[in-house]
């Protein structure tokens, strides 16, 4: 039986959620997450955080634990610190569905679990400065989703009128990021129960 490894990562600002790229152009010019850490041969990103998000990726050899987690009824939790200060509509828009731009078509979110956070999350500081404040007040949300569309969150909060400026990933499942630092990363024994590995899969999330 093939022993399968498993890592938690904390993925930092400015990285690409994958360990190679054909464009040579690409492969260049940006940061992968190979640059991390001696990850085993077959090792696969679940999901993924676009370049400019940070936290929690979970990593592993194995596919179907992979599989398990994309399902759509595995929580995503994100902090989004946004340009200005929702309002209580904006909130329940966030939280009943809103239509984004996906793949060229409108695409209606699933509702989301959203509160505003009354202090700044204890998160590391970003390297890249967000911007001055004497540009606005910004404030912080916390999101739950259960799906994953590419740049999701982020679109969901510009359509309800407040652009993120800063998104960072801090739980998946009863996975948290924790006090991990950017860049750091952990392997642990598994990622999800081994008797959840044959349950039924649904649909999964793009």
């Amino acid at each position: 039986m093939t022993e399968h490894r498993h890592f938690l990562l904390y993925k930092p600002f400015g990285y690409l959620s994958q360990f190679m790229s054909n464009n040579t152009r690409e492969a260049r010019k940006k940061k992968f997450l190979g640059e991390l850490h001696d990850f085993p041969a077959n090792t696969m990103a679940v999901g993924r955080l676009d370049e400019h998000s940070e936290g929690l990726l979970l990593l592993t050899t194995d596919g179907r634990v992979s599989e398990r987690i994309r399902r759509k009824d595995v929580e995503k939790e994100y902090y989004a610190q946004v340009d200005g200060v929702p309002t209580d509509e904006a909130i329940r828009q966030l939280q009943e569905g809103l239509e984004i731009a996906h793949r060229s078509v409108l695409y209606q979110t699933l509702p989301a679990r959203v509160r505003r956070l009354e202090h700044a999350p204890d998160l590391p500081a970003r390297g890249r400065k967000i911007r001055d404040e004497r540009h606005g007040p910004t404030s912080w949300v916390s999101i739950i989703v259960t799906e994953g569309k590419f740049r999701q969150v982020r679109k969901m909060t510009a359509a309800a009128g407040y652009p993120t400026l800063r998104l960072v990933r801090v739980r998946v499942a009863d996975i948290w990021l924790s006090d991990m630092q950017p860049g750091e990363v952990r392997e642990v024994p598994e990622l999800i129960a081994a008797d959840e590995y044959d349950e039924p899969m649904q649909a999964v999330s793009e």
